[in-house]
């Protein structure tokens, strides 16, 4: 039996679709009116781009129509096809034209196949090498923080526990005679300030385990004690700078008071170790509509634009490095801490002073963990 190939033409298990000199549709077959849902007769005298939608039209008009005009075909277009009912369909197409003995052109086939199973394989090819790139990135950038926890830890730890060793050797050769206040107040505040490193590492840990930090909240906490009780430790610990505080009388919060007097410690503290030693840190607090704002300055050299880019980022301690005392966790935990409140801080810094300023809403979060 002899191939039938009007039949191979109407029911081919692909599109077939033939334009004009016009680019108008002046022959189709039945597979492609199956598909799209428009008859054949509805079809003649359409546009391609009537078959399109408006962003499938103009990347057509604008990609793919010069581009056949310019070498006479393209192979494996991908298009999304409006149906009758307006349900998309994707396909791939090919196309060539046709011209005669003196190179005018007749017409132009096009051939259409379904891709509806290729697009979704694409896109969960896609997807899944995204998600594979987006895991590749986080186990990246656990590595580099392990190898800074491990480094810098290392490094800051080490410091305040020679000093306690030290200590206690002395004592152990010279008796109980050497227990002298100098010394059990050198000791004292190594203890400190390894609480303080640890403190800042579960800190860290928390947040980038996604729990984030545990908040205490109360109502109508007066911050004045609490922000008291901050610099006084912080002037004994540097009795030789000045600390300048105008904070308004009578402050209400809804907070965590421990969770902003680390933040208040963390800011005096960075003012304090990278600011002029001979000019005051300055502390202003006060509300104004509806909330609260503490803000923290310093004289002395600007903060680069470099090091201001990476200021709240963990384990950051700009151009100082390694030279500079703790983990360079300060910072970003006094970020995280504002965050928590449903506040923000930022950092301003030119070549009269620097000044961290937070701002947080007068009533607080509900108590829990902090997202």
């Amino acid at each position: 039996m002899a191939e039938d190939l009007e039949d191979l033409y109407e029911n081919a298990p692909c599109g077939y679709i033939s334009l004009g000199v016009d680019g108008r549709i002046v022959r189709s077959n039945l597979t492609f009116s199956d598909w799209t849902g428009f008859t054949r007769e509805e079809l003649l005298g359409k546009r391609l781009r009537d078959l399109l939608d408006v962003a499938g039209s103009i990347f057509y008009e604008t990609h793919f129509a010069p581009l056949i005009r310019m070498q006479g075909f393209f192979n494996e277009v991908a298009l999304d096809l409006v149906r009758k009912d307006g349900a998309k369909l994707a396909v791939l197409a090919n196309a060539i034209q046709r011209h005669d003995a003196k190179g005018d052109l007749l017409f132009t086939r096009l051939t259409i196949f379904q891709a509806t199973q290729r697009r979704r394989y694409e896109r969960d090819l896609v997807q899944a090498r995204t998600v594979a790139e987006e895991g590749l990135l986080a186990e990246r950038e656990a590595s580099e923080l392990r190898e800074q926890f491990i480094a810098v830890l290392g490094h800051d730890l080490r410091n305040p526990l020679a000093s306690i060793n030290a200590g206690v050797s002395i004592m152990l050769r010279k008796g109980q005679e050497a227990a002298t206040p100098e010394l059990l107040d050198l000791m004292q505040r190594s203890i400190r300030r390894m609480q303080v490193l640890i403190d800042n590492v579960l800190d860290l840990t928390r947040t980038r385990l996604g729990g984030g930090l545990m908040l205490q909240i109360e109502r109508s906490v007066a911050l004045g004690p609490v922000f008291a009780q901050v610099v006084d430790e912080l002037r004994m610990a540097h009795p030789d700078r000045e600390i300048v505080t105008s904070i308004e009388t009578g402050i209400m919060l809804d907070c965590d008071p421990g969770r902003l007097g680390q933040l208040l410690s963390n800011l005096l503290g960075n003012a304090l170790t990278h600011g002029s030693a001979d000019a005051a840190v300055r502390i202003q607090g006060d509300i104004e509509d509806g909330k609260f704002r503490l803000s923290v300055a310093n004289e002395g050299d600007p903060i680069p634009p470099a090091t201001m880019e990476r200021l709240f980022q963990p384990f950051y301690r700009g151009e100082a490095g390694a030279s500079r005392v703790g983990l360079g966790l300060g910072l970003y935990i006094a970020s995280q801490i504002a965050k928590a409140h449903g506040g923000t801080i930022e950092a301003i810094s030119d070549i009269s002073k620097t000044m961290f300023r937070f701002v947080m809403p007068t009533s607080g979060p509900m108590p829990g963990h902090a997202h």
